[in-house]
């Protein structure tokens, strides 16, 4: 059973997890303007998990060097981090065995959209009592999330959330050197998606006219035709899931559904291009802001705390949504990607 941690504990720790993001956050505001599109984009590694950009490297140096100077010892930690290949704890030598939680991290979730100064991306991070190896996404109970403008805009959100504490939400000016100002936000209350957004993620090439087919057919499932037609729902392809969830959040979207690694999996094409439990690691502010996410069959997100298993995960907005769409998706998902 999960150790559930104090609510001060959690408070203090969604406290740090906040400072950690704003460090980085500054550094990468810091370094984009010395550097090149060209520098940004080139490739530092490829790992298992995903390959890694310059941009991202600069991200990991921040989170390592915060963590070093920053982290309260007297609660070690370790770290499960996208481009970390090793363990690491906080403080340095402390065997795993001895950490008292775990913290997992997307240093850049929108790296693509970011680089290119297309679209925000996101720094994800969340905590849990640590289990070992048996620690999941359930087991998270403290998560942040702060927004990596693009250098058009003069604002960057961060929210985040402690299990049964809510959801905190902070707007930063970046023309005042990061001056906060509270900000709130909440998940659309609508009953239907019709005239609304409401997206099947498809990202690449690969699998996409099978996701395209699904969706589709999801919709038709839902509402039935319209004229002959399928019903007027409109998709955002927002290629960062930090960034899909802030727009569930927001109340921009209501609904979302990351199906890669099924439609993947049946096309046998491995699943590379899939997402991974660093990229949901902030499903908690959804949760605690009322929206309701979970894998597509309806049950809890049970990924465990890795970089490298592949995630299927949907997004409501609401209750009423989710009692809506769930059944129908889960035919769909039968008939289509089965």
């Amino acid at each position: 059973m999960t150790r559930t941690l104090a609510a001060d504990e959690k408070e203090a720790l969604r406290q740090q997890l906040c400072a950690m993001q704003q460090y980085v956050l500054e550094e990468l505001l810091v370094e984009r303007a010395k550097r090149s599109i060209e520098t940004l984009t080139s490739v530092s590694e490829e790992t298992a998990a995903d390959v890694i950009y310059q941009i991202d490297a600069i991200a990991d140096r921040a989170i390592l060097e915060w963590f070093a100077k920053h982290w309260d010892n007297q609660s070690p930690v370790q770290i499960i981090m996208e481009g970390l290949e090793d363990a690491l704890t906080f403080p340095h030598g402390t065997a795993v065995e001895d950490t008292t939680l775990k913290c997992i991290i997307d240093p850049i979730d929108g790296t693509r959209g970011i680089m290119y100064d297309k679209r925000s991306a996101w720094i994800l991070a969340a905590i849990a009592p640590q289990h070992g190896e048996t620690n999941t996404i359930q087991d998270l109970q403290v998560a942040t999330m702060t927004e990596i403008p693009t250098t058009r805009q003069w604002r960057s959100d961060q929210l985040s959330a402690t299990q049964g504490g809510g959801v905190i939400g902070w707007a930063f000016d970046l023309r005042e050197g990061l001056a906060p100002t509270a900000a709130h936000f909440r998940p659309s209350q609508a009953s239907e998606v019709r005239h609304a957004f409401a997206t099947v993620s498809r990202f690449f090439p690969e699998a996409c006219e099978l996701l395209a087919q699904f969706e589709e057919a999801l919709c038709l499932e839902v509402y039935g035709p319209e004229d002959g037609h399928a019903p007027l729902i409109f998709n955002d392809q927002y290629i960062s899931n930090g960034g899909q969830f802030y727009e569930i959040l927001s109340g921009h979207d209501r609904f979302v559904a990351d199906l890669r690694p099924l439609a993947l999996e049946k096309l046998g094409l491995g699943n590379k291009l899939s997402g991974h439990p660093y990229d949901i690691c902030c499903a908690l502010i959804l949760q605690e802001a009322g929206a309701i996410i979970e894998k597509p069959d309806g049950s809890p997100l049970d990924y465990p705390l890795d970089t490298t298993t592949p995630v299927s995960w949907v997004a409501y907005a609401n209750q009423t949504l989710a009692g809506q769409i769930r059944p129908a998706l889960i035919r769909t998902v039968e008939q289509v990607l089965a």
